[in-house]
């Protein structure tokens, strides 16, 4: 074989196994890291087997162990070519196992899909057919000591021969060199990692102990709450024939419709972290967590429609019939897109009840019926939903506005009170909450309510426990995929401890 074929395979074999043993490194050094949720997250035809192992501390144990020192040692047989063959079947049968457990395949993934994932091929598959063709190689085909060894033992029989020239010691100790190769690497690995822990050694203790000035940015840490957190599952309650989760993904932020009063940049900011693939890990995460509803606009039916195609979720999807074209054609185009329930866009209700067509709102509700849908109303303003009661109309359920205004941008402006907008600035979305309340308790209609946190000017365990306890039967918050748990658990600890005077409904 060509000695430049030599090099280039040694080559491979020697950043395999750096990566192999970096990967083993981090898990060992990284506090009370387990495999716990990555294995909870799969959901391929081997789900219930990881699921199984998951739920066993015991399993769990034995995983771990093998996963941090399974990489190491294999990473530090691949990198001085030791035992070759035996590391890259431990090794193929290791990325074999996270293959299956997370194919490249649409709808099995959890979390946004990571850079060397090409669709049905990943970086993990090729890795796994690189160590079987490592496996299947001779030993003498790589520089490393299994090959030093394979020399050794063929010349150990041999009686020594008075060595003349010098040349057949000088090939010796060549061959010898080149054997030894990737020890210096293995010095540059331990370099790389002394710095790697040595400046994040240094950033952390730049960052909160001696900081140059002080904000809320430099002194909170955050945490990642994890299922491994969750409490428990949402309650349920119905509306109609239809159950639903007392807690409802808002869909606001993943199609990019944020409040964020003067932080202009913050739409294409939401825009840009939900892709399809954080979309659709985020809708799976909020059905583990018994959530089981999202509302949101038919524009974003095609991204629902794909998460339910791709990875069998059953979350159900309330429309706010929201369209340019107007309510009805907004209630057709939901009903196309596989709504479960649908009701009158508020902004637009706002706008037709201002301008008397309650017509429109009537053959709106009569539209959802004949799909078999549960029928609703939407509203900001309190008048809107005062007047339909005054006309007798009588929605499935309401859906409006409620949050106090103890905020430090509550402020109505006052050239516009008493008009459409009720004097909003992007900042206030209940003008009047106390007479909310007050009516809405004389309805006996499940109501949602939304915006109870004032587009996030207010904290979510003030904004729950406002809402449940003054009679919102079921509450819609748009959520990142790190804040779902937290809100799960919030929306628990709220029920458990609420005081309420109006009667549960749905």
């Amino acid at each position: 074989m060509k000695k430049l074929s030599k090099y280039l395979l040694t080559g491979l074999r020697i950043l395999l196994g750096w990566y192999f043993l970096y990967e083993g490194i981090v898990k060992l050094i990284q506090p009370d890291w387990s495999a716990k949720i990555y294995l909870m997250g799969s959901k391929w035809i081997f789900a219930s087997f990881f699921h199984t192992m998951a739920a066993s501390p015991g399993a769990m144990k034995v995983v771990d162990f093998l996963n941090i020192w399974g990489l190491i040692f294999i990473g530090l047989s691949l990198i001085i070519g030791l035992l070759v063959r035996w590391s890259s079947i431990a090794g193929s049968v290791l990325l074999l196992f996270y293959f299956v457990a997370y194919p490249p395949i649409p709808g099995y993934t959890f979390g946004s899909v990571a850079e060397g994932s090409y669709l049905w091929v990943n970086k993990t598959l090729i890795e796994f057919f690189t160590l079987l063709v490592f496996a299947a190689l001779p030993s003498h085909w790589f520089y490393g000591f299994d090959r030093w060894f394979i020399r050794w033992k063929e010349e150990k029989p041999r009686a020594p021969i008075p060595n003349v020239n010098g040349k057949d010691g000088l090939l010796e100790r060549r061959e010898l060199l080149r054997d030894l190769i990737s020890l210096p690497i293995l010095g540059v690995f331990a370099y790389a990692i002394y710095r790697k822990t040595k400046w994040e050694s240094f950033e952390k203790k730049f960052l909160t102990e001696k900081p140059d000035a002080t904000s809320g940015a430099t002194l909170k840490s955050f945490n990642f709450v994890s299922l491994e957190n969750l409490k428990g599952q949402v309650p349920k309650g119905k509306i109609g024939n239809m159950e639903l989760s007392r807690l409802i993904m808002g869909g606001n932020l993943i199609g990019g419709w944020a409040h964020a009063r003067d932080l202009i940049y913050v739409d294409k900011l939401v825009k840009a972290y939900h892709s399809d693939e954080r979309v659709m890990a985020t809708l799976q995460l909020a059905e583990k967590c018994g959530i089981d509803a999202i509302l949101c606009n038919p524009q974003l039916t095609r991204v629902i429609n794909k998460y339910w195609h791709e990875t069998g979720g059953k979350i159900k999807f309330i429309s706010d019939s929201g369209h340019k074209d107007g309510i009805l054609e907004g209630i057709r185009l939901s009903e196309i897109g596989g709504a479960s329930a649908m009701y009158c866009h508020g902004e637009m209700s706002d706008r037709l009840i201002r301008d008397g067509k309650f017509d429109e709102i009537i053959k709106g509700l009569e539209l959802i019926r004949s799909y078999g849908k549960p029928a609703g109303i939407g509203a900001h303003r309190l008048e809107t939903i005062q007047a339909c009661v005054a006309q007798g109309i009588k929605p499935d359920f309401w859906v409006k506005t409620l949050h106090h205004h103890n905020y430090w941008s509550a402020q109505i402006d006052s050239a516009r009170k008493g008009t459409l907008d009720a004097g909003f600035k992007d900042n206030v979305f209940c003008s009047n909450p106390q007479e909310t309340i007050d009516f809405m308790n004389n309805l006996e209609q499940p109501w949602i309510a939304f915006k109870i946190l004032a587009a996030g000017a207010i904290h979510p365990k003030d904004g729950f426990q406002y809402a449940f306890n003054n009679g919102a039967d079921f509450i819609v918050v748009g959520m990142y995929d790190f804040q779902i748990v937290d809100d799960t658990n919030l929306v628990l600890d709220t029920l458990a401890n609420v005081n309420r005077s109006r009667s549960w409904y749905g």
